[in-house]
């Protein structure tokens, strides 16, 4: 399943599935493949809600799915999609036919992404693999009950768990894959990756997809 999965940079990701491309907080796209069936955002900061990258992705028929509190700066400014759907944290739903659950995304301590704001990770369902894709945020009680086969993590520190952290819910959650995000262009070392792997305790299998 991991061979469907391409992190373009920073957070931006795309899945193929059999229900056609699915697209998480699509940023710095140097294409436009206009090709997505589903758009999924976790929050509102600009590199994680880009209207001009969802313009890339996006085509007329494309599901769009972001936080509840965002439904009116999506509908003012993601563009020609075809629906806009929204979530809460810790919910499930199936939007016509992707099935998905939410999981709170936010800070701790820092100020960056408050639990109030209700910004989401994403477990998604997909050909029989449960896919999560942790949007920006610390370890929290709530992602440390996440079961996955797959767990796409946030390792860039400032705004987000660092390394070490994102390494220490891996080895709680235990997925049998592990793929960094959120590090190496806006915060964050390409070395950050090789941090995560080495503190990633077998048998969890890490990944490393966005270019060097």
């Amino acid at each position: 399943m991991t061979d469907k999965i391409k992190v373009f940079t920073h957070s931006s990701i795309r899945i193929e599935s059999r229900m056609g491309n699915i697209y998480l907080d699509p940023f710095r796209m140097e294409e436009a493949p206009h090709d997505a069936a589903y758009i999924l955002i976790t929050h509102n900061h600009y590199d994680h809600f880009s209207p001009e990258d969802i313009g890339k992705a996006g085509k007329r028929d494309t599901v769009l799915i972001v936080p509840d509190r965002m439904e009116a700066k999506a509908r003012k400014e993601a563009g020609s999609v075809g629906k806009i759907c929204t979530v809460k944290p810790g919910t499930y739903h199936e939007f016509d036919g992707l099935e998905l659950e939410t999981v709170p995304a936010y800070n701790n301590l820092k100020p960056f992404h408050p639990r109030s704001a209700e910004w989401v990770g994403y477990i998604l369902r997909l050909d029989g693999q449960r896919i999560y894709i942790a949007g920006d945020t610390d370890v929290t009680k709530e992602n440390k009950q996440v079961q996955c086969d797959i767990a796409l993590v946030p390792i860039g520190g400032t705004y987000t768990m660092n390394a070490k952290k994102a390494a220490e819910l891996v080895n709680s959650i235990r997925p049998s894959v592990a793929i960094p995000t959120h590090y190496g262009s806006i915060v964050g070392k390409k070395e950050d990756a090789d941090e995560f792997r080495e503190n990633v305790k077998e048998p969890v299998r890490v990944e490393i997809k966005i270019p060097d």
